[in-house]
């Protein structure tokens, strides 16, 4: 003989109690799909470099400044929440020219002791495929903010590294101005050059 059950009222509130739970979990799944990843924070580690590049009456020199500071968040995937800040203390300019390094610490040019540090920052990237990318960011220089964009080449791992390259036009910030505005003297442009080896942020 077969006896036919009706659902009880306990089986009936594990059913319920079980679809609640399967709901409850399709939510949060879907909320976390839904969140945005973000990038990973970088700061700048020993061997990185910022380098300059220009001419003197048809004579190049190069030139560096050894207490920049930068700190990154990028993940390739993640672009839209990638952001750059480099800090440069003006004053640390070295060409291994005394003369010149002073000049450039003057207020024909840096005028390092009204405006003691540039800044660059940048929130706008794009993929320039493979490893290449592109920064659409801001100079801040001698009270002036232009825009800049940084081209680079992205290395991951243990150490990522920035290799990235730039070209600034000084007149655009005053530097050089006066006497010394002749471009027959000195080009406008001038190129900018960096590699920052990164330690990730603690």
């Amino acid at each position: 003989m077969f006896i036919h059950l009706k659902s009880s009222p306990l089986k009936s509130s594990l059913s319920r109690t079980s679809q609640r739970f399967t709901l409850a979990a399709s939510v949060a799944a879907s909320l976390l799909l839904a969140t945005p990843a973000f990038a990973a924070n970088y700061v700048q580690a020993a061997g990185s470099t910022l380098t300059f590049a220009s001419k003197y009456e048809g004579e190049v020199f190069t030139g560096r400044f050894p207490g920049f500071v930068t700190s990154f968040s990028f993940d390739p995937q993640q672009l839209a929440t990638a952001k750059l800040d480099v800090t440069i203390p003006l004053a640390s300019a070295t060409t291994a020219n005394t003369d010149r390094d002073d000049a450039l610490k003057g207020s024909d040019f840096f005028a390092s002791g009204k405006f003691p540090q540039a800044r660059y920052t940048a929130t706008k990237f794009r993929s320039l495929g493979g490893n290449q990318y592109a920064a659409d960011g801001s100079l801040s220089l001698r009270g002036v903010s232009k825009p800049v964009t940084l081209t680079f080449t992205w290395t991951p791992g243990a150490k990522p590294v920035l290799a990235g390259k730039a070209t600034i036009k000084r007149l655009d910030f005053g530097v050089g101005g006066g006497d010394w505005a002749d471009t027959a003297a000195i080009p406008n442009e001038v190129a900018v050059s960096t590699k920052v080896v990164f330690d990730p942020a603690k």
